[in-house]
Order: structure tokens, then C-alpha cells, then sequence
């Protein structure tokens, strides 16, 4: 039997007095990063047992509004890509597409 490969990614989050975040790196060795900086990060983990998502939702103090819109709306396009590829659900993708679409246009994020 072959044996079984590992791979760690680590998080690290520096916080303030008040337990903010103010620097937050990762390291990825297998891909090549290392203690690479972030200004924002979601982790969404799945719960098998209890049937649920797990989350860890972070920003720095210093994460401008702007990035933050342009960050949830390339994180919900990455989500409708993996979706269709969890799934092959090509209805419901467009559906997501479309609402990415549309998230862009209320927030002007479109370029003209």
C-alpha cells in the first residue's frame, strides 16, 4: 500500500491589544509560499458528523473597503467554479454566475 503524502498550510495571525487582527501571513510549502502577507482570508470547513460549515472569517484593521468588495466578489466567482466542478450542476452555476454578475454591477466594480 502506498503511503499516504501530507501537506501543511499555516495561518498566522498577529492581533492587537483588543485581540484584532493587524497582520495575518500564510505559508503553503508544497506551493511554494512562504510567510506570504494577507489582508483578509475565509476558511470554510465541513462538519460531516453535525452537517455544517465551520468558519474562520478574518481581516486585518488596515483592509480597505474597496479591496474587501473586490475580495468577496472574486471569492464568490471562485465558489460558482468550484461548485460546478463539485458538481456538474450547470443550471445552478449560471444562476451563481449571474448573481456574481449582478453583485459586481450594484457595487460598480465592473471596468468601463
Amino acid at each position: 500500500m502506498a503511503e499516504n503524502i501530507k501537506s501543511t498550510i499555516t495561518l498566522n495571525v498577529e492581533l492587537d491589544e483588543n485581540r484584532i487582527p493587524e497582520n495575518l501571513s500564510w505559508t503553503a510549502q508544497d506551493g511554494g509560499i512562504e510567510n506570504e502577507e494577507a489582508k483578509a482570508m475565509l476558511l470554510s470547513v465541513w462538519d460531516s458528523k453535525a452537517q455544517e460549515t465551520l468558519r474562520i472569517d478574518l481581516w486585518t484593521k488596515d483592509m480597505p473597503v474597496d479591496e474587501m468588495k473586490l475580495f468577496f466578489h472574486q471569492t464568490l466567482v471562485a465558489m460558482s467554479d468550484t461548485f460546478h466542478r463539485a458538481t456538474q450542476d450547470e443550471k445552478m452555476t449560471a444562476t451563481m454566475k449571474d448573481f456574481c454578475d449582478y453583485f459586481a454591477e450594484k457595487l460598480e466594480l465592473k471596468k468601463k
